[in-house]
């Protein structure tokens, strides 16, 4: 810690999900990564956090060291059971009852509009600060898909407002995030902070210089699988790429809990374009798995939707592999088009075949990118995330260095 000010007291609150859970499990994807990172990072850097989930399991007990200075507490609200994310709604207020008598904090810094709409009313209660981050942000009925997240109730808008409007601070990933929380949720600007995520560059490395790169060529999509993370585009690009050329598509991450049966219909989809063979589902990895798999890969794909950030594209530029993503949302930032991968506008399946196959096929540009992809992400550390975020809440404290 920068040897300044008295360190400070910090809650972290995930109701819905648990930081730490592994990523890529049914609904633990960024924002775990985020948090738990994030937490680790202001622990080192002087202060006392606790990460503050629902109890989602009978054996988990009221608390965990993770690392020193960071403390993950589980409350009981609802069944000690997982369940779907769009249920949490109903375990608001006795997550809220339970929050209350935990403490004492400094500041109150709560991740999704569930967390927030918890907490917001203990921080009122104790005249402490709070602060937001909601990693993604409801579409009204009238939005499409490629602009944003899936249409919610009408109680997720109206709380991601309120929230907007009476915390103390807003933190987002990327300017695409706060574009979104000043025009669709009315957030002041002066009170949204952009405070990028990081990534840990001695986990997510390239390859060793010499090392034997795999017989055959893969890619790699890394993602939660259901309809918002555009897997289907995935598997069209590699049916369009020419036969001599074509990569295994490995697709990490697991099913979410309200994607039905979209694993089955994209697999349908495989065969249909008669690349059953060559799309290979691998699960949820481990970080270091993971990076494993990102060091091996010819390139990352990130299809989505809409991402807040895309810190799967940050990771595969810290593996030193080049991007290809969606020109959506914080994407635009996270992947410097035509320096560290490419950004595509187009949703069309030809055009990302042609760039994906331009990767396999061309090794300057291929390396090219991948170097300044590294050079990109060795930029953006957790202990510079943390240091964003610890300007944030003693601004708020009023207790600015």
């Amino acid at each position: 810690m920068s040897a300044t000010t008295e360190p400070l007291r910090i809650g972290l609150v995930s109701l819905h999900t648990s930081p730490g859970d592994e990523p890529g499990s049914g609904e633990v994807g960024g924002m775990n990564v985020v948090v738990r990172h994030q937490a680790e990072a202001l622990a080192d850097r002087g202060h006392h956090v606790e990460i503050i989930t629902r109890r989602s399991s009978p054996t988990q007990p009221d608390s965990v060291s993770l690392v020193p200075g960071v403390c993950l507490r589980f409350l009981s609200a609802g069944p000690a059971a997982p369940v779907p994310k769009g249920e949490h709604d109903a375990f608001i207020e006795p997550f809220r009852h339970e929050l209350a008598a935990l403490g004492p904090f400094d500041v109150l810094h709560s991740h999704h509009w569930f967390s927030g709409v918890a907490a917001l009313p203990v921080a009122r209660e104790r005249h402490i600060p709070h602060v937001q981050s909601f990693h993604s942000i409801a579409a009204d009925s009238t939005t499409p898909l490629s602009e944003g997240e899936r249409a919610e109730s009408a109680g997720r808008m109206t709380g991601e407002a309120m929230l907007a409007r009476d915390s103390d601070a807003v933190v987002v990933v990327s300017e695409a995030e706060a574009h979104t929380v000043r025009s669709r949720l009315g957030g002041e600007a002066s009170r949204v902070w952009i405070v990028p995520p990081g990534v840990d560059g001695s986990v997510f490395r390239p390859a060793a210089v010499g090392a034997r790169r795999p017989a055959a060529p893969y890619v790699v999509a890394a993602a939660r699988v259901q309809p918002l993370k555009g897997l289907d585009l995935a598997i069209e690009a590699i049916a369009g790429i020419s036969e001599e050329a074509r990569p295994t598509l490995v697709i990490a991450g697991d099913s979410s809990s309200e994607a039905g049966d979209h694993m089955a219909e994209l697999q349908e989809l495989a065969a249909a374009h008669g690349i059953a063979d060559r799309v290979t589902f691998i699960g949820p990895q481990s970080r270091a798995d993971l990076a494993l798999v990102f060091r091996g890969a010819s390139a990352v794909l990130v299809p989505s939707h809409s991402e807040t950030y895309g810190l799967v594209a940050l990771e595969g530029s810290a593996s030193g592999v080049p991007v290809v993503a969606a020109a959506a949302g914080g994407l635009r930032e996270a992947v410097l088009d035509g320096e560290t991968g490419v950004v595509l506008e187009s949703r069309d399946p030809s055009v990302w075949a042609a760039e994906i196959e331009r990767i396999l096929t061309e090794p300057e540009y291929a390396r090219a990118l991948s170097a300044a992809g590294r050079e990109h992400a060795e930029r953006l550390s957790w202990e510079r995330s943390a240091a964003g975020l610890e300007q944030v809440y003693r601004r708020v404290l009023g207790r600015p260095e």
